[in-house]
């Protein structure tokens, strides 16, 4: 069975080996290109300002993660979470940058170094696909028919849930046919969390053959009790 991970960062800037850190990173979980409702997220302490122009992309301020943990304290459960996954990334250059620089900065004893080799990076896949078209997120989930309005900053556990379903949409909309209705992970709410909104759940017309329904269905009874279909499972098929 094929894990992925599907991951996205915020930053205090664009440049990595300038000094600029993470602050933010989300991630959501996919068995075989279906999201499990299974996600990981964060805010990070960078221990240095945020730029204006990053401010002005996602809204954390220096004043909201001033009390948020270290990169070294995340930094077990961002791995346990990752496991062996395949990682998928939008222009994962930038993001794997990111997260190899905070590595470095943990000296002896650190992780190794992630690959780029080893990531599944989004954009080359777009722009393979639509040459010379636009490939940022919002151009694809305009051309997928993705509802973006959500993000109206950019964040990075809702960009991971945006892109999870843009990624399945340039293998060729196989979760868009599987009719599956999904729950997407909200995005953190609260007061004290600048730009957040949360997510409604997207419902996918099913477009199944009984063949097919019925592997979807033992499939999705070897996820167990907790797993998200449990609750959106449509009236139909519950009695």
């Amino acid at each position: 069975m094929l894990r992925e991970i599907v991951l996205d960062t915020e930053t205090t800037g664009t440049e990595a080996k300038n000094g600029d850190r993470l602050i933010e990173i989300g991630a959501v979980e996919l068995f075989n290109h279906i999201p499990t409702g299974k996600s990981y997220h964060c805010y990070i302490n960078p221990e240095r300002a945020v730029s204006e122009g990053a401010f002005g992309v996602h809204g954390l301020s220096d004043a909201f993660l001033a009390d948020k943990p270290l990169f070294k304290q995340i930094l077990p459960g961002f791995l346990e979470f990752l496991g062996d996954a395949q990682l998928v990334i939008h222009n994962a250059p930038f993001d794997v940058g990111f997260i190899n620089m905070e590595f470095a900065r943990l000296g002896a004893g650190a992780p190794p170094p992630i690959a780029l080799d080893d990531v599944v990076d989004t954009l080359p896949m777009a722009r393979r696909k639509h040459p010379g078209a636009a490939n940022n997120l919002d151009a694809l989930c305009s051309r997928y028919g993705i509802d973006n309005s959500r993000r109206t900053k950019h964040g990075a556990l809702l960009d991971a849930q945006i892109l999870a379903e843009v990624y399945v949409e340039l293998l060729g909309g196989k979760q868009t046919s599987l009719g599956l209705l999904v729950a997407e992970a909200a995005a953190p709410t609260g007061p004290d969390l600048p730009g957040a909104v949360a997510a409604p759940p997207r419902t996918y017309r099913s477009r199944l053959s009984d063949a097919e329904r019925e592997r979807h269905d033992v499939f999705r009874a070897s996820l167990g009790p907790a797993a998200i279909w449990t609750d959106y499972i449509p009236p139909a098929e519950a009695n």
